[in-house]
């Protein structure tokens, strides 16, 4: 059986004063990778995964190294058939956002921008207005 790694798509907010609006959507793109069979690891600096598709006759595997630290406890995780979705709060409340999700500044080809969920900076606020609701509740 071949390992490879899955797509991850991101996004971010970023709050000075609420934690509630400062966070990171990651979602790993692992299909049909059972409950039973899913290693995730998140800790304050790194996120490691492995996860074995039946379907697909493949082992997902990743390590990422976060550019900032996130609080493990306040973070969310939602696993369904397709994907493993998780709301990553940051552990430090500023205004600006993470100019990156990774550490390391060089390109990874399984890394991708979420854009159903991303909003420029200077704009964070009117998205939250113009829905008239806060973060999407993971569950």
């Amino acid at each position: 059986m071949s390992t490879i790694v899955p797509e991850v798509t991101w996004a971010q907010r970023s709050s000075s004063s609420d934690p509630e609006k400062n966070y990171i959507f990651l979602t790993i793109v692992a299909t049909d990778v059972p409950e039973s069979d899913k290693q995730l690891d998140l800790q304050p600096t790194k996120l490691a995964f492995k996860g074995t598709s039946t379907s697909k006759k493949v082992t997902y595997a990743l390590e990422l190294e976060f550019f900032a630290e996130i609080d493990p406890k306040e973070s969310k995780i939602h696993h369904t058939g397709r994907d493993i979705e998780l709301v990553l709060r940051k552990k430090e409340l500023k205004e600006e956002f993470w100019p990156r999700l990774l550490k390391d500044n060089k390109k990874v080809h399984f890394l991708k921008t979420n854009f159903d969920k991303w909003v420029d900076e200077d704009e964070q606020d009117e998205a939250e207005a113009s829905t008239g609701k806060k973060i999407e509740e993971v569950s």
